[in-house]
């Protein structure tokens, strides 16, 4: 997307054939479960798009990010609008959403469960943390 800000694209080989096949899956990447399970999905033939931070992941990218294998990744500052808007693209012809933000961050991003629901009603959004929703540390970095 020349003149997003931030913006790359990482090519993987992905799997073309399993259960998953023909489910389209826009990733938000993270730490944690979120990751690990756009993985999974991708292995079982889902066509999934990661959306990294500008710099790569949390714990490594590229070769190193072991999380990473078997789907296409693009590299977006969230907090700039028209980087929100392309998320919001991929949603609309999107099967499912996977995000393991800390709580509010989507949606004060633009890309919280209304908003793609907006745009998308058929989406599932799954949200994923280390620790849930209630428990004592669902606000510190790494823990949702």
């Amino acid at each position: 997307m020349p003149g997003c800000p931030s913006y790359r694209v990482r090519q993987t080989v992905a799997v073309t054939s399993g259960p998953l096949a023909g489910t389209t899956v826009v990733e938000l990447a993270g730490i944690g479960p979120g990751p690990f399970a756009a993985m999974l999905l991708a292995d079982l033939g889902a066509d999934v798009i990661r959306v990294d931070r500008p710099g790569g992941g949390l714990l490594g990218s590229g070769p190193h990010d072991v999380l990473a294998r078997g789907r296409p990744s693009v590299a977006l500052d969230l907090k700039h609008p028209r980087a929100v808007r392309t998320v919001l693209d991929l949603v609309d012809a999107a099967d499912v959403l996977v995000e393991g933000m800390r709580p509010g961050t989507t949606e004060r991003l633009g890309l919280g469960p209304e908003e793609c629901h907006a745009r998308n009603p058929r989406l599932v959004y799954g949200r994923m943390t280390g620790w849930g929703r209630p428990a004592r540390w669902p606000p510190a970095p790494g823990t949702t």
